[in-house]
């Protein structure tokens, strides 16, 4: 049976492991909040007392951590997958990470004999339960068609982008229309409701017109009724925008628009949104955020 060592069990990470164990994988889990192992362990996984721990033995290493700082600590720190990962091991990376940073993981892991790949999601809590997410890769082909029974447990489609940090690249791309159309749609909803619009109606013409896509579906509801309970964090969507910015600089392109939002995005975690879900930005532009 394959062993995957599964890192980060965030609300995102428990579904996609989840998913994994459902397929017939074995796993080796490891999480800062130990409580989050608890269901695992019922289930037959290995709880760990580190990433070191869990990544020894695997087959394939995955992990779903919040950010750079956070993936330099479970891979190239004293306890990091990569001090026991033995060699011909895979490290998937599905966190979103700067393309600097998942070159400097993939050189270490290399260094070690161990393969990697960069393997962001887009998608969300329900797209993670539902293995309706889709993976943008880098990396190497043939390790890419190795990876891929873990992508099929875990998504609709998987799609190789190109070599190392090309999946993070077109990840950070992604995010950013994401950031920009919230809070686009944040804007259109304020001014719906300043002016009396009626709100199904609102909703109707605006997920039918030219504009519509998924996020009108799922954050027009939320603003209306302020509910904001988090499918994707706002404090992350700041991050991944003050990410995108650094790759802009780094290819020397003006980016105006995303600037813009990225400003919002830091007004409204600086108000404490950070924890709620990145429709919240509609509180930012409502100017409700200073009434809270």
């Amino acid at each position: 049976m394959t062993t995957i060592a599964f890192i980060g069990l965030g609300a995102m990470g428990s579904a996609m492991a989840a998913n994994l164990r459902g397929a017939g994988f074995a796993l080796r889990v490891w999480s800062r909040d130990r409580a989050k192992c608890t269901a695992f362990a019922r289930d037959g996984g290995v709880v760990c007392d580190s990433a070191a721990h869990a990544a020894a033995g695997a087959d394939f290493i995955v992990s779903m951590v919040a950010d750079d700082h956070a993936t330099r600590a479970v891979m190239l720190g004293d306890q990091g997958g990569l001090t026991t990962a033995r060699r011909d091991a895979v490290i998937v990376d599905c966190s979103t990470n700067t393309p600097a940073m998942v070159r400097e993981v993939a050189a270490a892991a290399a260094a070690h004999g161990v393969l990697h790949l960069d393997a962001p999601v887009s998608g969300s809590i329900p797209q993670a339960r539902g293995r309706e997410l889709v993976f943008m890769v880098g990396g190497d082909a043939a390790v890419f068609e190795r990876a891929r029974p873990l992508f099929d447990a875990m998504g609709r489609m998987a799609r190789l982008m190109g070599g190392s940090g090309a999946g993070a690249t077109i990840k950070l791309i992604n995010n950013m229309l994401s950031g920009t159309m919230n809070a686009a749609i944040a804007e259109a909803i304020s001014v719906a409701q300043a002016a009396g619009i009626d709100q199904a109606g609102a909703m109707d013409i605006l997920t039918e017109g030219a504009a519509g896509c998924r996020l009108m579906k799922t954050k027009i509801p939320k603003m209306y009724a302020r509910e904001f309970s988090p499918q994707f964090q706002l404090g992350l969507m700041e991050k991944d925008l003050r990410y995108f910015l650094a790759l802009a600089q780094e290819v020397d392109r003006p980016v105006p628009i995303s600037s813009l939002v990225r400003s919002q995005m830091q007004a409204a975690r600086r108000a404490e949104l950070g924890g709620l879900d990145v429709s919240a930005i509609f509180l930012q532009a409502s100017g409700e955020v200073a009434r809270r």
